[in-house]
């Protein structure tokens, strides 16, 4: 919604008479408006967002105020807090951006060109009411978000991903990549860690599969939680790794931190990309192979997209069992045939056999979650990885999601169901001193 339609107290454009030029008042608001942007320009902070938001509300209501007693303006109390609000988040913060970022609510924000916003809300997209002025605001706005980190988005680098202060994940491109103006997509960070109780409570998993989850976590079985975007492997895997007992070092390596652990032996590294032309970056695979040299008891990747993958499958087959990570793709199978082509992108010249037996000799479950047509997330499938059959490795279901339907509103409906198969690794998690309740695997 825009400036002048909230100080009109909701009233839209459409509502009004058309004119070819606007009319005294509504000229007076927008005038305010870029009097008080001029105004502040060399107060506001070098970039991104500021947490001295009530020094700067003081300074913007005086200014208001004798601004109106000057041009003999009567705005009301609820007109004058709207413009106050409005631009302390112009000046402290991200813009219009901000209201979306303080709703809770909202997961994703994605800006499709200064007129075109839309957000992830409850599970489902919509379309904002808010709009950029135009193309130099946002580019501005995208501008105060990269600054900070010092790094840069401009024509001979036109793509950026970046990470705000609470974590939320950015990534920005710009013209002339992006044809209809520039665009800007933000994942918020949730300030609220979930817990495996909230995934049972959301309909995520079911309260048997938590606790088979659990024993393998704990029995130090190497896992990969497999998905599409925005299916929610990055939350399954932070509550996976609450599992994780506080006796035990972890190291964790993400491209952009995300994951908050509460065990208090935690090393979090991130990677670093080249920070200008000359710059040396630094990947998850260089982070990957200094973790081993950290004497971990377990490593968490946040996500493995490449070469990495080969490092990882050594690190599980040589003494790191109990490792996390997740990857993208749509079944267990896609995720092993995944597995295989980042191998092969570490440049090394492996048979393909060679590599299998590395899968199925390292990771011992595979997870796979998925997003529903609802919006909603769930574990479709819960897959072990049996080992190797001539040159096939083998997989088997123990649980999974069956869907039956969809209700009048539009929710999926459906039911988790185990397969009453014993998976073979239930000794090893036996030998790591983990008690199992075989009921788990009986149909109810």
């Amino acid at each position: 919604m825009s400036l002048l339609t909230r100080l009109d107290g909701g009233r839209t454009v459409a509502e009004e008479p058309v004119s070819v030029s606007p009319q005294p008042e509504d000229q007076f608001r927008t005038d305010l408006h870029h009097w008080l942007v001029d105004k502040f320009k060399k107060e506001r902070p070098a970039g991104g967002r500021t947490n001295d938001r009530e020094f700067m509300r003081r300074k913007i209501t005086a200014e208001i105020k004798a601004h109106l007693e000057q041009h003999r303006k009567n705005f009301t109390p609820g007109q004058v807090g709207v413009l106050v609000e409005d631009m302390v988040n112009e000046m402290a913060g991200l813009s219009i951006l901000e209201p979306l970022l303080n709703d809770e609510e909202i997961s994703e924000i994605m800006v499709n060109g200064p007129d075109r916003i839309y957000v992830e809300k409850r599970g489902k997209l919509m379309k904002s009411d808010c709009r950029f002025r135009g193309e130099e605001h946002l580019r501005h706005v995208i501008d105060r978000i990269v600054m900070p980190l010092g790094r840069r988005i401009d024509e001979t680098s036109p793509m950026v991903d970046a990470r705000l202060p609470d974590g939320s994940r950015v990534n920005a491109v710009i013209p002339p990549l992006a044809l209809n103006g520039s665009s800007l997509t933000i994942r918020k960070f949730s300030k609220r860690k979930l817990d495996i109780e909230d995934l049972i409570r959301f309909g995520t998993l079911s309260a048997k599969i938590a606790k088979f989850l659990n024993y393998c976590v704990k029995g130090r079985l190497n896992i990969v939680v497999s998905g599409g975007t925005g299916s929610g492997k990055t939350t399954t895997l932070n509550v996976l790794s609450s599992f994780i007992p506080h006796d035990e070092r972890i190291v964790t390596i993400e491209d952009a931190a995300e994951l908050k652990l509460l065990q208090e032996h935690v090393v979090s590294l991130e990677t670093r990309p080249a920070p200008h032309a000359e710059g040396v970056p630094v990947t998850i695979r260089d982070l990957v192979r200094n973790a081993l040299r950290m004497r971990p008891d377990r490593i968490v990747i946040g996500e493995c997209r490449g070469g990495e993958a080969l490092d990882m499958l050594q690190a599980m087959n040589t003494g790191h069992d109990g490792s996390l990570t997740t990857a993208h793709a749509n079944s267990p199978r896609d995720m092993l045939a995944r597995l295989e082509t980042m191998v092969l992108m570490a440049g090394m010249d492996l048979p393909v056999q060679a590599i299998r037996a590395q899968i199925a000799g390292a990771v011992d479950l595979i997870i796979q979650q998925s997003r529903l047509r609802d919006g909603s997330r769930k574990i479709t499938r819960v897959t072990e990885v049996q080992g190797m059959e001539n040159d096939k490795i083998i997989l088997q279901d123990l649980f999974e999601f069956s869907q039956t339907g969809v209700d009048g509103s539009g929710r999926v409906l459906g039911s988790f169901e185990s397969m009453e198969l014993i998976p073979k690794f239930l000794g090893k998690i036996e030998r790591e001193g983990v008690k199992i309740d075989y009921d788990i695997f009986k149909r109810e």
